[in-house]
């Protein structure tokens, strides 16, 4: 897995047989995968990526919304949001899943920017998720990597970055939405509410609490997290609880009301009406279907 990606619990039914990166200054900035099995699960992107399926399908959903990637697609990703995802072959392809991932650094983006003296056309907001076809002129540029793979190791840092910005200076001629699109992704992003909620989540905060923590106002926090998870915070954590509280439930011999404080409830019946709402029965049912 990329060293560009982190946070990713996946659920695999093979380990993809080829997967190889091209790196520069120590970090994987292309990588090319191949599989033959399909693969799920969620990650949490350090950087911008742009992500080109060549063969089979491969499935991004953010929040509520769900984009589908096909042969010949690509899809822009905006660095700091969560995503879940799904990849698989399709039979006409041998259900071979061939995808490429360009990991896109603001730094790159800014040098890019001064070189084609390119500027925004007006300020909007970054889609996080954007899907667009693939043209005949970038096909052919994801071919001229081909060699590279060849021999990842014996490629120079200083000619991935070249290749990287001819990349940019394609897309800049194809497509001009995604150009306005990556233009839009260099403005800085706020960082660590992720690291936060992760290490919050289980603890009796509040949202101001939370917002403090990361160095935001209250509205900044609900502002920011939405852009990340495109859910409110409020809504997340509850989700986050009682799926862990069920995960409690399952695995251990915790009495319900300790559960409900472990989780961060602090009132065994508000937490009982949401487990019952949220996943159609009580927690004193879970309970008894696992001691059953």
């Amino acid at each position: 897995m990329s060293d560009r990606i982190i946070r990713v619990p996946e659920e695999l039914t093979m380990t993809p047989y080829n997967q190889v990166m091209l790196k520069m200054n120590g970090l994987s900035v292309i990588e090319s995968c191949l599989h033959t099995e399909g693969r799920s699960g969620s990650m949490f992107l350090d950087d911008h990526l742009l992500l080109f399926v060549l063969r089979g399908v491969y499935t991004v959903k953010y929040g509520r919304e769900e984009h589908t990637v096909r042969k010949n697609q690509m899809v822009l990703l905006k660095k700091s949001i969560v995503v879940e995802y799904r990849k698989y072959g399709e039979p006409e392809d041998n259900h071979q899943l061939d995808y490429m991932m360009f990991f896109l650094k603001d730094e790159l983006l800014k040098e890019f920017i001064q070189m084609a003296n390119v500027r925004l056309d007006q300020v909007i907001d970054a889609a996080p998720v954007s899907v667009k076809n693939v043209t005949e002129r970038l096909l052919k540029y994801i071919e001229s990597l081909t060699p590279y793979f060849a021999e990842p190791d014996k490629i120079d840092g200083g000619l991935i970055r070249l290749k990287l910005l001819e990349l940019l200076f394609d897309l800049s001629s194809a497509d001009t939405d995604v150009m306005q699109q990556l233009l839009q992704l260099r403005q800085p992003a706020r960082q660590n509410i992720s690291a936060v909620m992760e290490e919050n989540i289980m603890n009796p905060v509040s949202l101001t609490d939370l917002a403090y923590l990361t160095g935001r106002s209250l509205s900044s926090f609900k502002r920011d997290f939405q852009a990340i998870y495109n859910l409110p915070p409020s809504q997340w954590i509850r989700e986050k609880r009682l799926e862990k509280a069920k995960e409690l439930l399952s695995s251990t011999s915790m009495t319900v009301t300790d559960i409900c404080y472990t989780t961060g409830f602090e009132n065994i019946a508000h937490f009982s009406r949401l487990f019952k709402e949220y996943f159609g029965y009580s927690p004193s049912a879970a309970r008894q279907q696992t001691l059953s």
